[in-house]
């Protein structure tokens, strides 16, 4: 398949919440390869579906040497403990900002052949699986900053897209 390019701040579709995968076609076996293989460069951790345009529930992370996706993921679990930290975003790039996740989370979903998948972890795994369902959701995670953090960064994102 294909290297995708990423959509940045701006295109509506990463605010559209995303759409369920109903049925495992050639289609969605494609995306699923262009999810890995556009994850699979230096500095990326994570995408979601509509960072390259397309308003499924998927994503493929790339994470300490660990590569995979997940069809239809739910959060189900996040842990009551905060990991600080600055996050960024391929469909951000170039800005990273204080952002507070779970230092624990599960997802759980499907892989191709319609198989239960269950994914989870700490630290930087964890922040990547809330990071992507909520790109899922519509969410960029410039909305998760504090309000002062958000301001200045908002005015950044008008200065630079």
């Amino acid at each position: 398949m294909a290297i995708r390019d990423i959509r940045v701040v701006g295109d509506p579709v990463l605010r559209t919440r995303c759409a369920p995968i109903e049925r495992i076609d050639d289609r969605i076996r494609g995306l699923v390869t262009d999810l890995l293989e556009t994850v699979d460069r230096d500095g990326r951790a994570g995408l979601a579906a509509n960072q390259i345009g397309v308003d499924l529930r998927a994503f493929s992370w790339n994470v300490e040497g660990e590569l995979g996706y997940v069809l239809n993921p739910q959060l189900v679990e996040i842990s009551d403990e905060i990991q600080g930290g600055d996050e960024g975003c391929l469909s951000v790039p170039g800005l990273y900002y204080p952002t507070q996740r779970a230092t624990y989370a599960r997802v759980e979903g499907t892989d191709l052949e319609g198989r239960p998948v269950r994914v989870e972890g700490e630290g930087l795994m964890a922040r990547c699986l809330q990071h992507e369902c909520d790109h899922l959701d519509g969410r960029l995670y410039l909305s998760r900053l504090d309000a002062e953090v958000r301001r200045e960064a908002m005015r950044e994102v008008r200065l630079r897209f």
